[in-house]
């Protein structure tokens, strides 16, 4: 079967420690490498406050995946989501020709901010 092009985006509760945090992405990295998927981009996205409370919490941590999978894996691995009680929320999509043109290019860096020189312009007069 053909591999197709995903992207999830997972959230773990904030309670955990960063060793108990890392055991969950690695997880379901491995989840995904068992179903055969090949995965071209892991993101540790940090600690992010929600806009409204999520099962009683007001932060958690946010992980990005990209990968290539058979159909089958992402069943498997929404089922593993559901089972796990550290993950509060998440969200897998397919990618379509666009997408994966603007990961690419996101990836090299391309939309990132260029240093400009930091010297405060402005016009006003200063007067002592």
């Amino acid at each position: 079967m053909a591999l197709r092009n995903y992207e999830t985006v997972f959230i773990v509760n904030p309670v955990l420690s960063e060793a108990q945090y890392n055991e969950v992405r690695d997880k379901f990295k491995k989840i995904l490498e068992q179903n055969g998927a090949n995965i071209s981009n892991d993101e540790n996205w940090g600690l992010m406050k929600f806009a409204y409370t999520m099962q009683g919490k007001q932060s958690g941590f946010y992980t990005y995946l990209e990968f290539k999978a058979a159909p089958q894996a992402i069943a498997t691995l929404n089922t593993e989501f559901r089972r796990d009680d550290r993950v509060m929320r998440f969200l897998t999509v397919s990618l379509d020709k666009h997408a994966i043109a603007y990961n690419e290019k996101r990836r090299s860096g391309a939309f990132k901010k260029k240093e400009t020189d930091t010297k405060p312009t402005s016009n006003a007069v200063e007067s002592k």
